[in-house]
């Protein structure tokens, strides 16, 4: 979108009022205000599954989409298609311009064990920017309380997505304010699917050669990209700071 459909100081003020606002009431005004130009973006996590129930349950069908980076659990794909049959809609697989092979032909075998960031912005970021560029607004499951890199969320952010094209996203995370326990108390009662390595000690999942379970204490997503210094797989980063 163009800086030109908003003013960013409404946009703070906005984010502000909704710190006391229900998941509800900030889908409604987003589904109100963008409609079908804003899309929730999940990885199927808890706080994304939350996100889509509400969502729909409400009437507010915001098109849903999903990164598919050709490395993902067996239990990922199947729980995928337990929402799409829950909720009724086709989730799309957005997919990288490489398969796994043809990356490991180019770059070498396993270029998560050598350049995970490198990795990452291949199977992941590329796909999302492109998706991006069809969209007003991305809808999240960012909390603040997942790790300490993500303490700063805002309930809504607007980001300068493409300079030479004046094109703005505004990334809405309305699940920003909610911990872990409220999440899955919400799963139980509403008997929502959710992935079966969460039972194995997977809190955080993503690709299978980058997660692990973790440990009493640790921070949700301390499993993903063990011995990197690393906790991001950059498509919550790579917009930089917000307006």
């Amino acid at each position: 979108m163009s800086l030109k459909k908003f003013d960013p100081d409404q946009i703070h003020d906005r984010a502000e009022q909704f710190e006391s606002a229900s998941l509800v009431e900030i889908l409604r005004w987003t589904w109100e205000t963008y409609g079908e130009r804003a899309a929730i973006g999940t990885s199927f996590q808890g706080a994304g599954i939350v996100v889509m129930h509400t969502a729909y349950e409400h009437g507010f069908r915001f098109p849903i989409f999903t990164i598919d980076t050709g490395l993902l659990f067996p239990e990922t794909l199947a729980l995928k298609a337990k929402l799409e049959a829950r909720l009724g809609v086709e989730i799309e697989s957005l997919r990288p311009e490489q398969t796994v092979d043809e990356q490991a032909a180019e770059h070498g075998p396993e270029l998560w064990n050598r350049h995970p960031d490198l990795c990452c912005t291949l199977r992941k970021v590329i796909p999302l920017q492109n998706k991006l560029k069809q969209l007003d607004v991305w809808i999240t499951g960012l909390r603040r309380q997942q790790a300490d890199t993500r303490k700063g969320t805002q309930i809504l952010e607007l980001y300068k997505f493409d300079v030479l094209r004046d094109q703005y996203i505004l990334k809405a995370n309305p699940m920003a304010t909610w911990t872990r326990d409220r999440v899955q108390a919400f799963l139980r009662e509403h008997d929502l699917p959710v992935n079966e390595l969460l039972s194995r000690g997977f809190r955080s999942i993503g690709c299978v050669p980058c997660t692990r379970p973790t440990a009493e204490g640790e921070d949700e997503r301390a499993g993903r990209w063990t011995g990197f210094d690393k906790a991001e797989c950059g498509i919550h980063t790579f917009l930089g700071d917000n307006i």
